[in-house]
């Protein structure tokens, strides 16, 4: 049996990582918190809080620097604009829903002075960065779990119902959809669109990367990540979950139980294909590639070959974020609430600190004089290193 799939049994309450059922109990076993020599200790500039976070679900509602300004949201709809240099709440809107959660889950955006975010409730929802005012709210087809995209005056949002469709961004009017084949079962969650020089580019459940023209929605290619393999529809998992990832005229992407797999945007070909498994986002340092694997393990590879450079073992099933790099480090947080700064030449860890023993299901975000993050309770901190 897979390894996700046996995370994802061990703490299904928390992760609810599958889209369907399982009924078998299977455990695994969570690499203790290693030891680390710390070379650094972050210092707290500010600390602020949003709502109850998105606790235990898998909302990943990831802070955004934009306009000059900090912005987060919780699962159960407070959305703040915080003063990137003191913390301070320059506004705060609380996005309701009739008689349920208003359960958030794929954002923030921005973009055309404003702020886009999906839920799980099959909404796109526009706030102006400026006031926090509602512009538009539309229902979509299918939960919005992924960061929206900007593009040509349109917002493309991916449901799990495999649909790719682009709103136009004054009104939320439907411009087009493209609709992807979904298995029976997949993970839970979706690859963030992107869009590059007019075209845009996303993952599919059924283990592809997906093309099309943003302005009118016309799909020129699509590209295996993974092919379906075994007997049972847990073995064929192939879901392309990361956010592709350009850097010049290549896109880079990822799959569960697929490849990571360099494609030349020119042509539409892959230049290179390695055999590792993930469903989290790429993080790159330009010349470099960095990946947490299906088991936990956080890999760079050489961006122009694909050539593995080193692998860190040390922190598997401790349900990693995705990598990012600050201050020329890959760093990732883990469940318990460890943010963990790796040398991205050697993989050795540099540092490591205990920041929230809720745990993190983002990594942190850059923004000037240094990094904001996210706990799973809502707690909002910005953090500077001292080297």
């Amino acid at each position: 049996m897979k390894e996700m799939l046996k995370k994802a049994l061990a703490v299904a309450v928390l992760t609810g990582v599958l889209a369907g059922c399982a009924s078998e109990e299977d455990t695994i076993v969570m690499a203790p918190v290693p030891q680390v020599d710390s070379e650094f200790t972050p210092s707290g500039v500010w600390s602020n809080s949003i709502g109850n976070g998105v606790d235990t679900y898998y909302s990943k509602l990831s802070p955004e620097y934009a306009y000059g300004k900090v912005f987060v949201a919780s699962r159960d709809g407070k959305v703040k604009a915080l003063d990137p240099e003191t913390g301070k709440t320059l506004w705060e809107q609380t996005i309701k829903a009739e008689g349920v959660s208003p359960r958030l889950a794929g954002g923030i955006t921005a973009g055309y002075s404003q702020l886009f975010i999906g839920s799980e409730n099959g909404e796109v929802i526009a706030l102006n960065e400026e006031t926090g005012e509602l512009n538009w709210r539309v229902a979509v087809d299918g939960e919005v779990l992924a960061a929206p995209a900007t593009d040509s005056n349109l917002v493309i949002v991916h449901t799990n119902e495999g649909t790719v469709l682009a709103l136009d961004q004054k009104d939320g009017t439907q411009k087009w959809a493209i609709s992807t084949e979904v298995p029976n079962l997949t993970l839970r969650g979706n690859s963030a669109p992107v869009t590059v020089s007019g075209g845009v580019f996303w993952g599919t459940a059924n283990g592809r990367l997906a093309a099309a023209i943003a302005e009118r929605g016309q799909l020129i290619w699509q590209q295996p990540i993974g092919l379906p393999q075994g007997a049972t529809e847990i073995d064929r998992l192939v879901d392309v979950d990361a956010t592709p990832l350009v850097l010049g005229s290549t896109l880079y992407i990822i799959g569960y139980n697929g490849q990571l797999t360099a494609i030349d945007l020119r042509s539409g070909k892959p230049a290179w294909k390695r055999n590792y498994s993930s469903a989290t986002d790429i993080a790159s340092d330009g010349s470099r590639l960095f990946v947490v694997t299906d088991k936990d393990h956080l890999a760079a590879f050489d961006a122009r070959s694909g050539t593995e450079l080193w692998k860190n073992e040390r922190l598997e099933h401790r349900l990693l974020t995705a990598p990012t790099v600050i201050n020329g480090y890959v760093v990732v947080g883990d469940n318990e609430g460890y943010l963990y700064w790796i040398d991205r030449n050697s993989g050795e860890f540099v540092s490591k600190q205990l920041v929230d023993s809720s745990g993190f299901a983002v990594p942190p975000v850059v923004i000037p004089g240094g990094y904001v993050l996210t706990t799973r309770d809502g707690n909002v901190k910005k953090l500077t290193i001292n080297e």
